[in-house]
């Protein structure tokens, strides 16, 4: 073949190779403009189809409610979501929990709206100041709001009493002096019968007023409930303008506020809740844990199990066990300590009960430590939550109590049974031993002389009687290392 034909071939294959090549890269740049429109479309379809949060809280306001709020409200911001509703359910909680939630709603970019759902719920004393602080403030029918007085738990006593007029020798004018100062205190607003009481009051008035102020809703009824920890049913509240919206369910809810403005961090924004597809959030795992430590009698309970563990790993070194269950219940508790309201002089005068019931057991006091050893724990317990609705059961705080009362009159017993026992060692131990010949006692001096087993022991004896092998006899006393016997 010629070299020419040679060239021709070599030619039409590479413009064949060509060929081929170009309608597969045209065909992939195709696809690729495809799938980057239905790509587009795809992300401009879920743009459009814009997202709610819905949280649910339905327990006391405490430290996992308040750490599960605040990480939804940053979520949903993080999600660009357009909205956020509260369900909420609650008798109140821990005063610096409630405030974290609302510096949270009042910062948070997008609008947050509270909804007392379902119905028969309530939003009482922390759960009103919550409700207040939101950008809507809605309640589903059959719900209540209010009982918002502050109430301090645990205490010290001695707090300041108003004083009383001492009573006048005339009755009448007495009776109607009385009559005229109960006409004045009903009229006039709770101011507090101490200064404590007066300063936290005026500081919650003070507080819901401005949040109520904040929204355009009514800060008088706030006061009231304040200060006479009053209560309004849904239809009532909406009336005196305490609620925004009183709505049947979320559909509802968002059906009613659509158009609304309302006052956020940066300016007014006017909501669009039209066609909103609401997504839940659950607790997770972490807000459960939470809330399961930072329950008062739980970690009560841990305090408890940390102190005793210790103690037995201490008096048993090497056991292992209660060592590594007692620190690590005592870490939890002390954290869960951290997050709670708690009166450290309680949790001082605990721990100094359980070390006076402990050692009464090494120490003869003869009861005198158990006794202040129980009566500091009974009294550091009650007093050691410092919250509304984190108090510790007083049935826990009883049953602990005796079975401390159980092991220090164990203790008491065993102490006097052992002062009771006979000595177990020693030369009055074995004046009440009874021994038995070895071997046949011979003669002596003026005594037989032979030797005997006592508890085991082989001892040298002498005896005024002769003795025969095998008989049982009696000690009568011990001279240096002769023990004197008779036959019995």
């Amino acid at each position: 073949m010629s070299r020419f034909h040679q060239h021709r071939r070599i030619f039409r294959r590479s413009s064949s190779w060509l060929g081929w090549s170009s309608l597969g890269v045209f065909a992939l740049g195709m696809l690729m403009a495809l799938f980057a429109h239905s790509y587009q479309a795809m992300a401009n379809e879920s743009s459009e189809r814009r997202s709610g949060i819905v949280l649910s809280v339905n327990d006391a306001i405490g430290p996992a409610t308040m750490d599960y709020l605040v990480r939804g409200i940053e979520q949903a911001a993080a999600d660009d979501a357009a909205l956020v509703v509260i369900e909420l359910d609650t008798p109140g909680g821990l005063v610096d929990s409630m405030r974290l939630i609302i510096k949270s709603i009042l910062a948070s970019p997008l609008p947050v709206a509270t909804y007392v759902s379902p119905s028969g719920s309530r939003a009482a004393s922390a759960g009103t100041y919550i409700l207040y602080a939101s950008h809507i403030a809605a309640m589903a029918p059959a719900t209540n709001l209010g009982s918002a007085t502050p109430v301090q738990m645990g205490g010290m006593p001695g707090s300041d009493e108003p004083e009383r007029p001492m009573p006048s020798e005339d009755n009448g004018n007495d009776e109607a002096a009385e009559g005229s100062d109960e006409a004045e205190e009903s009229s006039s607003p709770r101011r507090g019968s101490s200064a404590m009481e007066r300063k936290v009051l005026e500081d919650s008035v003070a507080y819901i007023r401005e949040l109520a102020e904040r929204h355009g809703r009514n800060a008088d009824w706030a006061e009231e409930a304040v200060r006479e920890a009053v209560n309004l049913g849904s239809r009532e509240a909406l009336e005196k303008n305490v609620v925004d919206v009183v709505a049947r369910d979320i559909d509802d809810l968002l059906q009613q506020i659509h158009g609304r403005t309302v006052v956020m961090s940066n300016g007014e924004l006017t909501l669009d809740t039209e066609n909103l597809e609401m997504v839940r959030i659950d607790p997770n795992w972490r807000t459960q844990l939470l809330a399961v430590i930072t329950n008062p009698n739980i970690a009560y309970f841990l305090m408890l199990i940390g102190f005793y563990g210790i103690i037995f790993e201490l008096s048993n070194p090497g056991s292992i066990y209660p060592g590594v269950i007692g620190v690590i219940s005592l870490v939890l508790a002390l954290f869960a300590f951290q997050v709670l309201s708690v009166n450290y002089a309680g949790l001082a005068l605990i721990i100094l009960g359980l070390a006076f019931i402990v050692a009464e057991a090494f120490v003869p006091s003869f009861g005198i430590l158990g006794i202040g050893g129980i009566i500091a724990f009974v009294t550091g317990s009650v007093i050691l939550m410092d919250g509304s609705h984190q108090e510790i059961s007083l049935p826990t705080i009883g049953g602990i109590a005796a079975v401390a009362a159980g092991f220090m009159l164990w203790a008491l017993y065993r102490l006097v049974e052992l002062r009771r026992s006979p000595v177990a060692s020693g030369a009055e131990h074995l004046l009440r031993e009874k021994a038995e010949a070895l071997d046949d006692f011979v003669a002596g001096g003026d005594s037989y002389l032979g030797h005997v087993q006592v508890s085991g022991e082989r001892w040298n004896a002498r005896s005024g009687q002769p003795i025969k092998t095998g008989s049982r006899v009696s000690i009568t006393r011990i001279d240096g290392l002769t023990l004197i016997v008779s036959p019995e």
